[in-house]
């Protein structure tokens, strides 16, 4: 399948489509295109089939290819031979003599080792376990649901696991037997039920191949017989029911002759010896070679279904019934259970794959896999490890029982000293969370080799935080080593190393620098614990060794990004007084020290002490600030040069106008440079650490810099964030998606308290309702997650599922009492039958007996048990007061958020268990009873750890990736289809496609194929993309959501309107659950389900969008307007035309207030209006003269067709738009025409990029070209907004309904104006803007966001950055003379004849930071950092 998207994605690649990874690399993908070639495989008992291989695989690589086909599947330990002979494994195929297409290889049944023999087994359960949905809900998997969609009748599985909703529980079945959606779908139900969001299913879910299968108790072998070859005794008994014991040996598997009571090994009459375990199945037992031909011959997973997932996903929910409904025949084979002979090095696995060659294309994707499995591999140990070490099976290796540390599987895992320093417990946990990220900044950082750290993660579980790192090499070497040679290994740098000279110490400081450089990290000087000054890039706590291994390794970098200033004033005011006591009053007149706004502590509250001293800037916030800083810059230097003459007068004069103007605006804005812009950070400011005298200027300067960066978050990222919301209908829907949002801007959650207060203050506050209910949802459950941790640690493992089960009734039903033991075992006892008991420990692995015995006696001694709920309650709210600084906003109980948030306790429960880990049965809940618990013991199936990692680059799968983006910005579809195709082959090479940026990649191709009017393309393609999401992401993650809903308009386009609806109506269920009917993208999803559906259902949901827009938006919005429309229509189809006149006026007033009467919308609106008005009186006249009879005739034609509706789909969902410029095109053009002048006359070189892209976008286009890009820019040009329809969760912060600029009208219909974090742009361009374009900066709509572009050499470049960064770095509200800029833009004036970017060409020298936004598009920026 990978093959064919390849080379199909690469037959009509032009030259430039290769520019974003270099001539080279564009070489290399054509020679994998040209060394694609087939080859026949025979031999080893397999049916001959033909293979397609490269000549760039090794012979390796063709095997593990092989293996996974079904031809020959289960089959294992074999090699290639080619004429009789062997190939070496690390060959590569080119490279083979006589190796030509249609070239014969043939597979060589090597012999067994006892390792390999249980590999082979073990892929033979594998094959004989049938994995369906049920199987992963019994991991803690997230599931894939959409087969249970597709399915049609007839195509249940072979093997049985047919997953269609058979059963009599109708509660699972999407639409009715007539079409009709289910009553708890319909508009206005408040019925949530569980059951429905997955499939479950009462019947055995895999065949029966064999009746037991295990290890034989003959095990182990003898010695004798161990010298005779014998691995392993197996014993299998048929469905024939014959009993017999197989010898595992070199040659393979075969029948012995030992019995239940007589070892007798020898091999059995007539017994042949198979290399295949399954073989010799076949041969003892019919039936199992009947039932494995037929699951041979089911249809085959696609591979994002069959694949394993590189990182657990975890699902809250968990199979219907909590215990196996079939027997696990295999289990007792115990070849999964094998442990390693030796842990493996963590770390040298690790940076063995990071020094892997990486200077060709093929060499990175190896690097960049080689890394994914590592990674992968390192937290599935460490998942594992944490379970082993939190139930008590490993002792700790020291004896510190208030930090106990353990070794494990190669790991170091420790729950850390709680420091009273940094905060006890909290600042604990906070310390091992920045431990984390800042190892992650440092693995980010492009081009830098030679610095590097520890694999890293941290896992919670049951209530515990464990760090786990692989183990640093070097530092078990002798004392006389270190002795000898101090500096040749060990602590090279840090507060504590102590001054010391060495080539290698003076290597490491290099590569720090250039870190630290790319961190915005600046460099300092601190006083060390023997008085003498230490140089640092890093903060005070940071080391830097020299491994045994020979590489550098940085460590302890968990104060790495600067301290938050709005949390720390007890430190700020020590450190004021150790460098200045002096001057503190006469800088900080009043108690307001520079940096701080005017008013802002009265205003904000602000600074203020937090529960833990560890709280710091995030780098998406550095990024924003330093962007807005950069706009201060410009604008300074501008206003300078401005008042002495003029930019092109003191651009050409030689004196030092220009030179002094960039001075001051440095000095002014805080630049470490006087000469250039660059901003840099000091991370040890406000922190337990001394200066020397010389640094103080530097550090008040870093101390009023960190104000202005803290108070940035409160005055424009916060408000920015609430406008983003007040206008988009795709905001965050859930605590994930909302952490996402806040953290693209750099806002960190524990300011949480404070959006409340921005959205209590807005005049729009009761349009932001749902973003209010996501904030106290999010406030709620976090308070409630650290108390429940608390919670956890006086429970015993016997009383675990009781404890948790008890603690949520506490917390969702109100005036929750626990009920007497003896009182409940007996009302249990009289429903369930005797044996029932309280059976608190049933659920733990204890004995039945035993464990109901032990959960008695806890529930009637232990603390947990008497945990009530207004108890519970009042921890919450006052670790909630403490935390987030609210008082009285989550009341007195969970229906206190029911009723004034319009909260849903399903949605709280929901959010609860993804942020603890615990997996509940899936049943219906009834939380609202006060009577009867609503969760027991039986009801927590698990408890599962959530663990935090690093993420992994997938390096030129995003470049072609974001490239795509740029060229759909430019409205070039043709270029942007060639590049995903190009991103998706990539991420499949590097992570089989089950990636979350790999999701967003084949969304985004899916929305250009539709587009481009491929409908086959997008739905195959959006297939994938919802599957990826259910298995990355989770099956009800807000972008599953949004991927189905997508794929409903793409199977819509298809002709397949019942698979459209079962599509929507499960994205509507999906999000019920997670948030409730009250937000923005229910409407989106109500108004397609009014055009998918039949019958009077389609006026239910029409109305109910039109409710919801009226709400959100208000009636003059544009959304509201094009609900109106199809609300029109849809009574039109009914007859009622007084109604559809009604609505279609509204409409026609708000089209022709937001875009103009002479839009196509407009004019669409108006004929429309016209024609039921004239249908109207025509039904008048004719029911007044000749009844009725021809009311069905005239009804019918106003019946809207299905392109009509499939259109309006696409405008709902986003996938179209239209501009309300219509001038724009000939702007643009016009305006590159005079900007190419300007930069002539300056003496600027015009590159040939910025003349291709003046060429692409001015008329001077062939006619053939112009019918194609830019007509299907024309056709698609909301797909500038693909980081909004992707979902919150790529690019949160973007998620207005973006335009691009570069669009034309969509056959007369349109809606969304460009809209830029909720401000909507009035900038009107026509022809007539084409005068003033000498004098003023172009103002373009880029990913939703303004953007002003000099004309620079960097100008393409240029255009790339500002449409990342975009709404990232947020700035505040600027006007730009040809328009009003929304403030959410880093922008920089343009350099144009009269008005240029003096600073912008001086802070090119920034040593390649990304801090200025004309940087190149290969930069790193705010978005490249949040999304990992």
């Amino acid at each position: 399948m990978k093959d064919k998207v390849k080379k199909g994605g690469r037959n009509q690649a032009k030259a430039d489509v290769m520019s974003l990874i270099g001539g080279k690399d564009a070489v290399d993908i054509k020679q994998h295109d040209d060394t694609l070639f087939p080859v026949k495989i025979q031999g080893a008992g397999v049916e001959p089939f033909e293979l397609q291989v490269h000549g760039f695989w090794l012979v390796q690589d063709a095997v593990m290819t092989l293996l996974s086909r079904e031809e020959v599947c289960p089959r294992s330990n074999f090699s290639l031979a080619l004429a009789g002979t062997t190939l070496d494994p690390l060959a590569e195929l080119q490279s083979l003599k006589g190796l030509k297409p249609g070239a014969i290889l043939r597979l060589v049944e090597e012999p067994y080792t006892a390792r390999s023999a249980r590999h082979h087994l073990a892929r033979v359960l594998e094959l004989l376990r049938a994995s369906g949905p049920q199987d992963a809900l019994r991991e803690g998997r997230s599931p894939s649901i959409l087969e249970t969609l597709t399915q049609t009748p007839d195509s249940s599985l072979a093997n049985g696991k047919s997953l269609k909703r058979s059963l009599s529980n109708t509660k699972t079945e999407t639409t009715n037997q007539d079409g009709a959606p289910p009553e708890y779908l319909l508009p206005g139900s408040s019925e949530r039920p569980l059951m429905a969001l997955l499939p479950h299913s009462s019947q055995p879910e895999s065949p029966s191949y064999l009746k037991d299968l295990s290890l034989s108790c003959w095990n182990p072998a003898p010695g004798h017989r161990k010298l005779q070859g014998d691995f392993l005794y197996i014993t299998v008994v048929t469905m024939e029911g014959r009993r017999c014991e197989i010898t595992s040996c070199p040659k393979g598997f075969f029948l012995n002759r030992s019995t239940e009571e007589v070892f007798d090994p020898r091999p059995a009459q007539s017994s042949p010896a198979c290399h295949g375990f399954t073989d010799l199945l076949c041969h003892i037992s019919p039936a199992f070679k009947l039932t494995l031909t037929t699951l041979k011959n089911r249809s085959p997973l696609p591979p994002v279904e069959g694949m394993p997932t590189p990182y657990h996903t975890l699902s809250w929910l968990g199979p219907s019934c909590a215990s196996r409904t079939h027997k696990n025949t295999f289990s007792r084979l115990g070849v999964d259970e094998q442990p390693a002979t030796q842990a493996p090095d963590w770390n040298e696995e690790l940076q063995a794959a990071r020094d892997l060659p990486h200077g060709s294309l093929e060499e990175r994707l190896q690097r960049d896999r080689a890394l994914l499995q590592v990674n992968g591999a390192f937290v599935r140990v460490v998942m594992q490890g944490a379970e082993t070490v939190v139930d008590g099976f490993v002792e700790p290796v020291n004896g510190n029982p208030d930090d106990p540390a353990f070794l494990l599987g190669g790991l170091f895992m420790s729950q850390g000293a709680a420091n009273a320093m940094f905060g006890g417990d909290r600042g604990r946990r906070a310390a091992q969370r920045l431990e984390l990220k800042g190892v992650q900044a440092y693995s980010d950082i492009v081009g830098l080799q030679g610095l590097h750290t520890l694999p890293t993660a941290i896992v919670d579980y049951r209530g515990v935080r464990l760090s786990a790192q692989a183990l640093a090499p070097g530092l078990e070497g002798s004392d006389q080593d270190q002795a000898t040679n101090p500096a040749s290994r060990g602590l090279l740098y840090g507060v504590t190393a102590g001054p010391q000279e060495s080539p290698q110490r003076r290597r490491l400081l290099e590569l720090l620098a250039m870190a630290a450089k790319s961190l915005s990290l600046q460099r300092h000087v601190v006083v060390g614990p023997n008085d003498h000054k230490v140089p640092l890039f890093t903060s005070v706590d940071a080391q830097g060794l020299l491994g045994a291994d020979g590489r550098f390794y940085i460590l302890d970098v968990f104060r790495i990004f600067p301290a938050d200033a709005n949390f720390c004033p007890e430190v700020e005011t020590e450190g004021q007084t150790v460098n200045e006591e002096e001057e503190e009053d006469e800088e900080k007149k009043g108690c307001v020290k520079e940096g701080w706004p005017e008013n802002y502590r009265s205003d904000s509250g602000l600074p203020r002490s937090f529960s833990h001293r560890l709280c710091r800037l995030r780098p998406e916030l550095v990024q924003a600030f330093t962007q807005h800083k950069h706009y201060q810059f410009t604008q300074r230097v501008r206003e300078t040069l401005d008042e002495n003459g003029g930019f092109e007068e003191c651009a050409t004069a030689c004196d030092s106008r220009a030179t002094e103007a960039v001075r001051a605006a440095c000095k002014e804005v805080g630049s470490v440079s006087d000469i250039i812009f660059e901003m840099r950070f000091n991370p040890s400011v406000f922190s337990e650490v001394s200066f020397p005298p010389g640094e103080s200027q530097s550090t008040k300067l870093q101390e009023r810099l960190l104000r202005e960066a803290a108070a940035f978050i409160i005055t424009h990222q916060i408000p920015a964030f609430v406008e983003f919301c007040l206008q988009s209908n795709e905001a965050p829907m859930d605590g994930v998606s909302l952490k996402q949002a806040l953290h693209q801007r750099g806002i960190n959650l524990r300011y949480l308290g404070h959006v409340i207060t921005t959205i209590s203050q807005s005049e729009h506050k009761e349009c932001l309702r749902h973003i209010m209910r996501l904030v106290i949802a999010e406030i709620f459950t976090r308070s409630t997650r650290r108390v429940f941790n608390s919670f956890l640690q006086g429970v015993d493992v016997p009383s675990l599922s009781a404890a948790v089960s008890h603690f949520l009734c506490c917390l969702l039903v109100p005036h929750f009492t626990p009920a007497p033991v003896g009182d409940e075992t007996k009302k249990k006892s009289r429903r369930r039958g005797r044996g029932a008991g309280a059976g608190a420990g049933a659920g733990a692995g204890a004995g039945a007996g035993a464990g109901a015995g032990a959960g008695a006696g806890a529930s009637e001694s232990t603390p947990w048990s008497m945990l009530a709920g207004a108890e519970l309650w009042n921890l919450i709210c006052q670790n909630a007061a403490e935390t987030y600084n609210i008082s009285d906003s989550l009341g007195s109980g969970a229906n206190h958020l029911v009723e004034h948030y319009g909260l849903q306790k399903i949605s709280l429960l929901r959010e609860f268990c993804l942020k603890t880990g615990v997996q509940l049965r899936l049943r219906d809940y009834v939380l609202d009873n006060q009577n009867k618990a609503p969760i027991g013991p039986d009801d927590i199936l698990n408890i599962f750890p959530v663990v935090k990692h690093i993420h992994m680059p997938t390096v030129d799968a995003s470049k072609a990736y974001q490239a795509a983006q740029n060229f759909i910005k430019k409205g070039l579809l043709d270029q942007a289809h060639e590049h995903l195709k190009e991103a998706s082959y990539l991420f499949g090479r590097v992570c089989d496609n089950l990636h979350l940026e790999a999701c967003y990649c084949h969304s985004l191709l899916a929305k250009v194929a539709f587009v481009q009017g491929k409908a086959a393309e997008a739905r195959s393609v959006q297939l994938k993309a919802v599957v990826i999401s259910e298995r990355v992401l989770g099956f009800d993650h807000p972008n599953t959501i949004h991927q189905y809903a997508m794929l409903g308009v793409y199977v819509f386009a298809g002709g397949e309107t019942a698979l459209a609806q079962k599509c929507l109506l499960r994205a509507r269920l999906l999000m019920l659950t997670v948030h409730g009917e009250d937000h923005p993208y229910t409407a989106t999803l109500d108004g397609c389900l009014g055009l998918v559906l039949t019958g009077d259902q389609r006026g239910k949901f029409l109305e109910n969008a039109l409710r919801l827009n009226t709400s959100f938006f208000g009636p003059s919005h544009l959304h509201t307007a094009l609900n109106r429309h199809l609300l029109a229509q849809w009574m039109c189809s009914k007859g009622d035309y007084r109604s559809a006149m009604s609505h279609e006026k509204e409409a026609l007033t708000a089209f022709t207030s937001r875009l103009g009467e002479d839009h196509p919308q407009s004019r669409c609106s108006k004929e429309f209006l016209c024609t039921i008005t004239k249908q109207a009186v025509k039904v008048e006249r004719s029911l007044r003269q000749a009844g009725a009879d021809c009311t069905e005739q005239t009804v019918e034609c106003l019946s809207p067709t299905s392109d009509s509706k499939l259109e309006q789909m696409a405008l709902l969902t986003g996938i179209r738009s239209v501009t309300h410029r219509d001038g724009l095109q000939d702007y643009r053009k016009k305006h590159k025409e005079l900007k190419a002048a300007v930069a002539k006359e300056l003496g600027f070189i015009v590159t040939d990029e910025l003349v291709a892209s003046k060429t692409v976008n001015g008329e001077e286009k062939s006619s053939d070209q112009e019918t194609g890009s830019r007509k299907e820019a024309e056709d698609g040009g909301s797909l500038a907004e693909e980081n909004t329809s992707e979902g919150q969760q790529e690019q949160p912060v973007e998620e207005t309904v973006v335009k691009n600029a570069a669009t034309a009208s969509v056959n007369g219909h349109v809606v969304e104006p460009a809209e830029v974090n909720g401000h909507e742009e009035k900038t009107d361009v026509d022809a007539a803007d084409s005068d003033r374009a000498a004098s003023e900066a172009e103002v373009r709509i880029v990913n939703g966001e303004s953007e002003v572009r000099d004309s620079t050499p960097n100008d393409a470049n240029s255009n790339t950055v500002n449409a990342e960064i975009g709404s990232d770095a947020t700035v505040t509200a600027m006007q730009s003379e040809s328009g009003e800029v929304n403030g959410d833009i880093p922008v920089s004036p343009s350099v144009l004849k009269s008005k240029g970017t003096w600073a912008d060409v001086v802070s090119k020298a920034n040593g390649g930071k990304d801090t200025a936004v004309n940087r190149a598009a290969d930069k790193v920026t705010a978005n490249g950092t949040a999304e990992e």
